[in-house]
């Protein structure tokens, strides 16, 4: 069982097999799904392509040159359906918007978000869904500078400090990617920590059975990781 898990007493062996029951069926329906309603066209169907367009959205975000997008025009048709190529799990930092870093448009991009950008057992649940049932060809776990869940952890690991209310489980769920590089000497910790927090829950989702690590060993999903600078607002895969 994952340390989040052991954490928060949450055991989720049953919700997991009714899901992947439920997604079974829903992939099953697919087909017939898709003759029922007309569904937006995917702009990449393999995980280099979707790689490709968020980064190539980034570069536009960086130098100020979006695509102008009517979003009423398409409004309509996106009440037929979603066909996402891109999951995102992002922290929930207000400054952190993933449709704009990487100039997408509604019904585009699967984000989850959490503070501190971490595999919850919801999460998996929802990224799961987005790369079995709605067909996400890459996730891409987006850390970000200054992030003050990352800092938050790093201090009350340093001091012993007991967050109060729930904020001590994002602590708790944190330390595991936080905790080893905070061993390691060299300057900058709290930069290190949010990178070291990215790689570390790229290797749980990538690791993830029975869904994600399938899809993966097939070639079918990637998995990245990346930082968002908060001054220039590129992303830097990590």
């Amino acid at each position: 069982m994952c340390n989040i898990c052991l954490a928060t007493g949450v055991s989720h062996g049953l919700s997991r097999r009714l899901f992947v029951g439920a997604s079974a069926g829903m992939l099953a329906a697919a087909p017939l799904m898709g003759t029922a309603q007309a569904q937006p066209a995917r702009e990449a169907d393999t995980p280099d392509a979707a790689l490709k367009l968020l980064v190539e959205g980034n570069a536009r975000y960086v130098s100020g040159k979006l695509n102008e997008r009517d979003f009423s025009a398409t409004r309509a048709a996106r009440t037929q359906g979603q066909k996402p190529f891109a999951a995102i799990l992002s922290c929930a930092d207000s400054r952190v918007a993933p449709e704009l870093a990487f100039d997408r448009g509604p019904g585009e991009l699967f984000v989850v978000r959490v503070a501190g950008n971490f595999v919850s057992p919801d999460g998996l649940g929802s990224l799961e869904f987005g790369a079995a049932v709605l067909g996400t060809k890459v996730i891409m776990v987006l850390g970000h500078t200054s992030c003050g869940a990352i800092n938050a952890t790093v201090e009350a690991l340093q001091k012993g400090n007991q967050l109060p209310g729930a904020i001590a489980g994002l602590v708790t769920a944190l330390k595991p990617g936080i905790e080893p590089v905070m061993k390691t000497p060299g300057t900058d910790l709290a930069q290190r920590a949010v990178v070291a927090n990215v790689r570390y829950n790229v290797q749980r989702l990538m690791a993830a059975k029975p869904i994600l690590a399938d899809m993966v060993a097939a070639g079918k999903l990637r998995v990245v990781g990346g930082v968002y600078n908060l001054t220039t607002g590129k992303v830097e895969m990590v």
